[in-house]
């Protein structure tokens, strides 16, 4: 696929009623300047959702595009069609509840993509510099991701955060699986690519509530993690020496 965008922001959205419309305000105030795009997939939402990103979508169709699943598929299925619709060159992950922070995209962009020479990088991982959750969410998630980065020595040292502004033609190589996303790093790494940390803002939620339960998200995660364990001790993918990878060279 030839690029048609600098950067394409993936936004998945599930029940965001009151969040959609501010966010993508936001995104177009915050991008511009930069040839960009907002790819939005609502993943079977039953409430105002779907309304406020068709009417978006209608007041700026060279810029929106939106992608609706005929029924729940969960968040790295509603990523992966939108992988199917992103034309820039790099892609930015948002979460659809406004604690993402744009104008992050619009400093890394800056200090980092903009100027070129990105190399082997293959993703820029956002670390939040201050958590707006429960205690008993933020002690969930130091655990997690300390047994994660022993078993999958992905170094990552915050997974959970939304904020990920990757290389598509990287993006696009991965395997897919359910919640593929929360393990962005390690899988990124495993392909060859370098993968960096960026400090980021984290905001409260504007509207509605989370989706994600402390026992859903430890069933779940136990059950990726030992996929992952398996995934990454079975070798990379090989890399041509006539493609125009950047890779090449460590090989």
């Amino acid at each position: 696929m030839t690029p048609g965008k600098d950067l394409s922001v993936l936004i998945p959205f599930y029940n965001e009623a009151g969040n959609a419309a501010p966010l993508i305000e936001e995104i177009k105030g915050a991008l511009d300047g930069i040839d960009y795009e907002i790819v939005c997939v609502n993943d079977c939402s039953d409430d105002t959702t779907g309304e406020e990103l068709e009417a978006a979508r209608l007041e700026m169709p060279d810029r929106i595009i939106v992608r609706t699943h005929v029924r729940r598929a969960g968040k790295s299925a509603a990523l992966m069609t939108g992988l199917r619709e992103v034309s820039g060159r790099w892609t930015q992950l948002l979460d659809g509840d406004g604690q993402n922070d744009i104008a992050d995209t619009r400093r890394v962009w800056g200090a980092i993509i903009a100027p070129g020479g990105t190399g082997r990088l293959g993703l820029i991982a956002g670390k939040r510099n201050s958590r707006n959750d429960s205690g008993f969410k933020w002690l969930q998630s130091r655990i997690a991701n300390g047994i994660r980065r022993f078993l999958l020595r992905d170094d990552a040292t915050d997974t959970g955060c939304g904020w990920k502004l990757m290389r598509t033609d990287a993006f696009r190589e991965l395997p897919y699986f359910a919640s593929m996303h929360r393990f962005l790093p390690a899988l990124f790494k495993r392909a060859g690519w370098e993968v960096r940390e960026e400090l980021v803002n984290d905001r409260r939620r504007w509207h509605g509530s989370s989706k994600y339960g402390f026992l859903g998200r430890l069933g779940a995660g136990i059950a990726d993690l030992i996929g992952m364990f398996w995934l990454v001790r079975r070798g990379a993918p090989g890399i041509a020496a006539e493609w125009n990878d950047p890779r090449a060279g460590d090989q």
